[in-house]
C-alpha cells in the first residue's frame, strides 16, 4: 500500500480539490508548478503529470496550451479531475507499472512533472521503479521534474526517500541532473527540507 493510501484512505479527493480551491479564493498562486514547467518546455509540448491528483496542475498547463495526460492511481482524486475537466485524458495506474501503451498513449513526452510529494508517498521501495517507469516515457532529452519534501515539516509522513537517494535512482534509469532548486519559484536550493529537481534524459 503506498503511504498516500495508507494516510487518506484513498478518498481525500473532495476534501483536497476544496483546500486548493479555498487558497485560489483567498489570493494565493496555486500555479507555481505549472508557470514552473512552463520555463522549460514551450506550449504544445508533450507533458505527463505523474501523480496528477486533482488535476490542479495539468488542467492548467492544458489552458496554456500544453498536451497534457494525467495519470494517478486514487479513484477519489481522478473523480474531481474529469469532472472539473472532461476533455483532457485521465488515467488511474500505478506509476511503478504504468505503461502508456496500454492507455493508447505515446511514449514521447517532453516533460514528466511530479509535483505534490509524489516520491515520499509512494509505496516503500517501489520509488527506483517508478523513476525508472517515468524515464522510459520520456524523449531523447526529456525532462523530469520532481518537487517533494525531505524532512517532517514538509511532509505529512515520515521523510521517505533522501535526495541522495532519488539522484541515485534517477541516474541508474539514465537521468542527468540538469538543476535543483528551494522552489516552484525557482528560489536556489541551499540544503533545506523541500526541493524541485530537475533531470534529463540522454540524447537531444
Amino acid at each position: 500500500m503506498s503511504r498516500w493510501r495508507d494516510l487518506t484512505g484513498g478518498t481525500s479527493g473532495g476534501d483536497y480539490a476544496a483546500r486548493f480551491a479555498a487558497l485560489a479564493r483567498s489570493g494565493k498562486d496555486v500555479h507555481g508548478e505549472a508557470r514552473f514547467c512552463t520555463a522549460l518546455v514551450p506550449a504544445g509540448a508533450r507533458v505527463l503529470d505523474a501523480g496528477c491528483g486533482t488535476g490542479r496542475v495539468m488542467t492548467r498547463l492544458a489552458e496554456l496550451g500544453y498536451d497534457c495526460v494525467g495519470v494517478d492511481l486514487d479513484a477519489s482524486m481522478l473523480a474531481v479531475a474529469r469532472k472539473q475537466a472532461p476533455e483532457l485524458p485521465w488515467f488511474q495506474a500505478d506509476l511503478a507499472a504504468f505503461e502508456p501503451h496500454r492507455h493508447g498513449v505515446a511514449a514521447d513526452f517532453d516533460l514528466v512533472v511530479a509535483a505534490g510529494n509524489i516520491f515520499p508517498l509512494l509505496a516503500a521501495g517501489t520509488e527506483a521503479a517508478v523513476v525508472e517507469r517515468l524515464a522510459a516515457v520520456l524523449r531523447p532529452g526529456g525532462l523530469l521534474v520532481a518537487g517533494f519534501g525531505l524532512d517532517e515539516a514538509h511532509l505529512p509522513v515520515p521523510p521517505g526517500i533522501t535526495l541522495a537517494e532519488y539522484d541515485d535512482c534517477c541516474a541508474a534509469a539514465g537521468l542527468t541532473l540538469v538543476d535543483r532548486f528551494a522552489t516552484w519559484d525557482a528560489d536556489p536550493y541551499a540544503g533545506g527540507g523541500y526541493a524541485v529537481s530537475v533531470h534529463r534524459t540522454n540524447g537531444s
